[in-house]
Parts: C-alpha cells; sequence; structure tokens
C-alpha cells in the first residue's frame, strides 16, 4: 500500500497550533482499525470482559429480541425449509444475561461481542443509520451493587477507556484535537429537565453537552414532573433508576451525539413494575422473562458502545457514512457530493 509524501499530506501552519490534515478512504480505514483495536482492548482490561460469539438473529418466542424505545419491529423472515419464523437481533441486551448464565461466568466477571443489527425504522441522518455496529457488554455483578455508585464508577471506567483511546489516536494522528474534558459530569434526566424546563429532550441534551462536553445522563425510561419522560426505554432490561446514556459534544456536528447506551439491569421488582407502566404484561410468558422471575439469571451491569460512532467522532468526520458502509437515500448521496463527504 502506497501513500501521499509527508510533506503532502499533511499541511503545517507554522507558529501556531492549528494543523490541517487529509485522510482519505484508505488512511481512514487504517484509522478506524486503530481505534477499534485500541478502545476493544482496553474496555476488556478495564472492565474484566471476555470476547464471545453472538447471535445474528433468535427466535421471537424466546424474547431475547428488544424493541429498543418500545416500538421498533425487527426484520423477520422464514427458513426456507423449515417452519421457523426467527428475527434479526436489534439489540443483544436480554441475550448477554442469558448468555452469563449459559456460560457459567462468576461474579466480577463479564463478556462483550461484535454486535451487528438491522433496524428499519431508523430515520436516516448524519449519525443514523439502518445499520448498527457496537460492543455490547455484559457483566456479572452483586446484588448489592445494585445502585448507583456501583453505575458510577463503572461510567468512570468507560470513560476512562475514551480518554486513554483519544490519547493514543491523536499521538498517532496529531492533527486531530484533544475534545474530551478530564471528568465527565454526571446529571438525571430530571434535574436536567429542571434546568431546562422550556425545552425539549434534545434540545436539553444539546445544551448540556455543550457547556460540559462530556455528560452521564442517568435515569432514563421513568416518568418525570413533566408527565413525559426523557426519553422512550424498553421496559425489561435496564432498571430505569439505575441507567443512563454517555454523550459527547461533537464539535464537528455542533451537537450532542450519543455513543453509549448502558445500565444496571431489571431484578425481578424493577421487571414487573417497569412492564405493569408500560403495558407489556405479556411478556412474562416469554422463556427469558419467565428465568428471571424464578432468578434463574444473574445480577447484571451492561450496555452498547457505537462503534461507528466512536470512530466518527474521534477521526472528526461530518457523517456516519464516512466511517461505515451502509444504505443511503439519492438525497442524502448528492447533499454528502456536494459537501465533498465521502459515502463508504
Amino acid at each position: 500500500m502506497t501513500f501521499r509524501p509527508l510533506d503532502e499530506r499533511f499541511n503545517y501552519f507554522l507558529g501556531g497550533i492549528s494543523m490541517d490534515k487529509y485522510l482519505d478512504v484508505k488512511e481512514t480505514q487504517i484509522a478506524i482499525k486503530n481505534i477499534k483495536d485500541n478502545f476493544e482492548s482496553m474496555l476488556a482490561n478495564k472492565l474484566n470482559l471476555l470476547r464471545v460469539s453472538a447471535p445474528l438473529f433468535v427466535k421471537p418466542e424466546t424474547g431475547l429480541n428488544d424493541n429498543l424505545s418500545g416500538y421498533e419491529k425487527p426484520v423477520t423472515f422464514q427458513m426456507k425449509k423449515y417452519d421457523e419464523r426467527v428475527e434479526i437481533v436489534q439489540s443483544l441486551a436480554k441475550w448477554k444475561r442469558f448468555a452469563l448464565k449459559l456460560y457459567n461466568f462468576n461474579n466480577g466477571e463479564g463478556l462483550y461481542t461484535d454486535m451487528n443489527a438491522i433496524r428499519p425504522n431508523e430515520i436516516l441522518d448524519e449519525t443514523h443509520s439502518i445499520y448498527v455496529d457496537q460492543w455490547d457488554w455484559e457483566k456479572v455483578i452483586k446484588q448489592k451493587d445494585r445502585n448507583e455508585e456501583y453505575l458510577r464508577k463503572v461510567v468512570d471506567d468507560i470513560y476512562e477507556v475514551f480518554k486513554s483511546t483519544e490519547k493514543k489516536i491523536n499521538q498517532i494522528y496529531p492533527f486531530l484535537d484533544n475534545k474530551l474534558p478530564e471528568e465527565i459530569t454526571f446529571i438525571t434526566s430530571q434535574e436536567l429537565e429542571d434546568l431546562y424546563p422550556m425545552k425539549s429532550s434534545k434540545e436539553r441534551e444539546y445544551l448540556i453537552c455543550k457547556d460540559k462536553k462530556a455528560v452521564f445522563l442517568m435515569k432514563i425510561g421513568k416518568i418525570l414532573k413533566s408527565g413525559k419522560s426523557h426519553d422512550n426505554r424498553a421496559p425489561d432490561y435496564d432498571d430505569w433508576e439505575l441507567n443512563g446514556d454517555i454523550i459527547f459534544w461533537n464539535p464537528i456536528l455542533e451537537d450532542a451525539l450519543e455513543l453509549s447506551s448502558m445500565g444496571i439491569r431489571v431484578d425481578k421488582n424493577s421487571l414487573i413494575k417497569q412492564l405493569e407502566l408500560s403495558g407489556c404484561q405479556e411478556r412474562l410468558s416469554y422463556d427469558y422473562h419467565k428465568s428471571l422471575l424464578e432468578g434463574k439469571l444473574p445480577y447484571s451491569i451492561g450496555g452498547g458502545i457505537g462503534q461507528s460512532r466512536i470512530c466518527m467522532y474521534f477521526l472528526q468526520k461530518k457523517h456516519i457514512g464516512e466511517v461505515q458502509a451502509s444504505i443511503w437515500t439519492n438525497e442524502i448521496i448528492s447533499e454528502c457530493k456536494s459537501e465533498k463527504i465521502f459515502l463508504l
């Protein structure tokens, strides 16, 4: 593989901090691998996770698939020679907890996997695609660890991985900016609503992230004083009192960018409560939910971390299609072409 000479690839502005650099398609692919290799390795070490294989599709009756915010419908198909209908996964949140039990993971041990999914209900834009690639991870915890203090500790550990990755990548590509603050800011969805009561949920995220640069927004899914939830969450994996999103300020798009959704998972009581609040009690008949009610699954914490979004953020790309091969409308392709944005 041949690259342009160094003096052609870098344009230095002497006497200043500014440095402009163009990463072509091949160089971008190399950078993506550098980011993924570094982040994955550090995440596994920090949280004591073992990589495992994961399914691309599951049977609907198992209850292992997720409807995410509560309304997304998975892609389904019929196995040609068998009377079996299967669904392409949208998330592995429940499967991972089941796998912890199946693979005999002990307290303090966890797993992670490369999760690939199709989400046909996504509205395409600079940060959303119908193709999802993320690290899904899950870890066994003790019942006494089902508290906010433990949740914050794990978030701090993950944030250290983000900061270490940024430092490592920016050493390889010194033209990239350091964007992350020393510490991540913790705030609940109710505290954020109290801070900006006249703003929408997305406007609140925009304002807090623009101010703090890195935020963990907690307690998502529950109804707030306004009578609305900050955002919808499926009722059967995260405990809405012990979950949250890691959101960074993206200076390239000048907007908030969610990079991870995670949380301590439901126990028997919170599962029943959240299913009742959501009107989804019929799920109690699914295999997964029965196992949880019968105490057959371990207490756990877990989440998903968007691979393409991380690459987009660290490489300062304007569109997720610059770091991920997906399907885009002709209108989006035309708009990106006019902005000299190369979509994979």
